[in-house]
């Protein structure tokens, strides 16, 4: 046996789990005319603004930046004097499409209450792409956002990031190349939908035990498929005379393979977590085995654990002001946000969990914004503008493709017509890879929705 060949091939070999994706992307960036943006003002989404500069959508991605570009002949010249210039927002935690309007029972496809974990599951599998609700965010400048199972199970199964385009089918929606979350719970929900059943969990405890022997054997499941993986590398390197049978893999448990996913560093973890205390019970369950929690979800306590996050490299992503609605969302305060935020190393991000709240994302964030200057924060709206944009993209793991206005990144822009952050601020324009998908002024730019077909165009978005 070449130890040293066996040595090189396993450092070569993808891990098994990632071998083939099913339910692959089949979005394609659509051909558009060169758009030149002329003499906005750019909230870049890195926390820095930029004043009268010029931005060139090309091919599907920012191609230029800079005061007083020249317009390229084959260019559309869209006039931004006097408005702002933002990345696309990008919500971290919606439900559209799972639980798709009109709410009917039939469209409840949100929560698996069969099990506390079913990591089985994927949200993709429940999403209608004909919910008129993605129409409402993106006029309401929103052009990604992850999709996510609902939160009645410790462990709910798969969540997607989609781009918010019309499409018939949800592949043609999915962001290529953009990680799987998998969305968690802990607190009241879990042990109240099972709990109330006789059935475990019904306590805080009962939460983490599930967790723990969910993870346990995700571990066990990883430590075969590594085993296996050894087993058919030093097979593959010997002579053929002299292996043998070739190993058997071990069987495919698709709970487990999600689960080990996430040990693997493959699927990012998304947790619904309000109080302080049991999100940081939850980042010494992360520690106990070996992976990290993207980001919590709601979290109204999150203030009270600022550096803490911060520290993990966690994202917490709030309401503005939303709390008060159960026990475990008791004890929230206005400047929840804004104090997540002014820790070193932080990552706030305003979320909807909401098909009303995800259209006005902007005005979420501008009360957090405003209570925070109240406290005395001094917040600006080119600090304010990652919160929905390069923050929420890093939590979802498409940071280095949108987020931001920088030339390469996909071309996810939208124009408001002033401060995005006033409460008159309107979305005018709205680009997704370079394509107009979303024009205030053009009623033709419009889509309707299938469900909507036969109603007035007249209602404004």
């Amino acid at each position: 046996m070449n130890l040293l060949r066996i040595a090189i091939v396993l450092a070569l070999a993808p891990p098994l789990l990632a071998a083939e994706v099913p339910y692959p992307s089949t979005y394609q960036v659509p051909a558009s005319t060169p758009v030149l943006i002329r003499d906005a003002t750019v909230l870049v989404g890195d926390g820095s603004k930029l004043e009268s500069a010029d931005v060139l959508l090309r091919d599907g991605r920012i191609s230029a930046v800079a005061v007083d570009l020249a317009a390229p002949a084959d260019a559309r010249v869209v006039e931004g004097k006097g408005k702002v210039l933002t990345p696309g927002l990008i919500d971290v935690h919606s439900h559209l499409g799972v639980y798709a309007s009109p709410g009917m029972m039939s469209h409840q496809d949100g929560n698996e209450m069969t099990a506390p974990t079913t990591p089985n599951v994927w949200a993709e599998h429940s999403l209608n792409p004909n919910d008129p609700g993605f129409d409402s965010a993106r006029a309401g400048g929103v052009t990604s956002m992850q999709i996510l199972p609902g939160s009645a199970n410790l462990i709910g199964g798969r969540g997607i990031t989609v781009k918010n385009v019309p499409a018939t089918t949800y592949q043609a929606m999915k962001f290529p190349g953009a990680p799987y979350g998998l969305k968690m719970a802990c607190g009241e929900n879990p042990k109240r939908v099972y709990g109330t059943k006789g059935a475990a969990p019904m306590t805080n405890m009962g939460n983490v035990a599930g967790y723990r022997k969910a993870f346990l054997d995700a571990q066990e499941y990883v430590r075969a498929q590594d085993e296996f993986t050894r087993k058919l590398v030093a097979w593959e390197s010997n002579d053929k005379k002299d292996r043998g049978e070739r190993p058997t893999p071990p069987k495919t448990d698709l709970a487990l393979d999600t689960l080990a996913g996430v040990l693997r560093g493959e699927i990012l973890v998304h947790n619904h977590c309000y109080r302080a205390d049991e999100m940081a019970t939850m980042l010494d369950l992360a520690s106990e085995f070996g992976f990290r929690i993207t980001a919590f979800h709601h979290g109204v306590e999150a203030y009270k654990i600022a550096d803490l996050l911060a520290s993990k490299g966690t994202c917490a992503a709030l309401w503005a002001d939303w709390w008060g609605f159960k026990m475990e969302a008791l004890d929230g305060i206005q400047e929840n946000l804004a104090f997540v935020d002014a820790a070193k190393d932080s990552c706030a991000i305003v979320h909807s969990d909401s098909p009303e709240g995800i259209q006005r994302l902007n005005q979420e964030a501008a009360k957090a914004m405003a209570h925070g200057n109240r406290a005395g924060l001094a917040i600006t709206p080119e600090q304010a503008i990652r919160w929905l944009t390069a923050n929420a993209a890093k939590a979802i793991g498409v940071a280095d493709q949108v987020g931001t206005i920088e030339v390469g990144k996909q071309a996810d822009v939208v124009l408001w017509n002033g401060d995005p952050f006033s409460v008159y601020a309107k979305a005018e324009q709205v680009w997704i890879d370079g394509a107009l998908r979303f024009d205030r002024n053009d009623r033709n730019s419009w889509h309707q929705a299938d469900v909507m077909l036969g109603m007035r165009k007249e209602v404004t978005p």
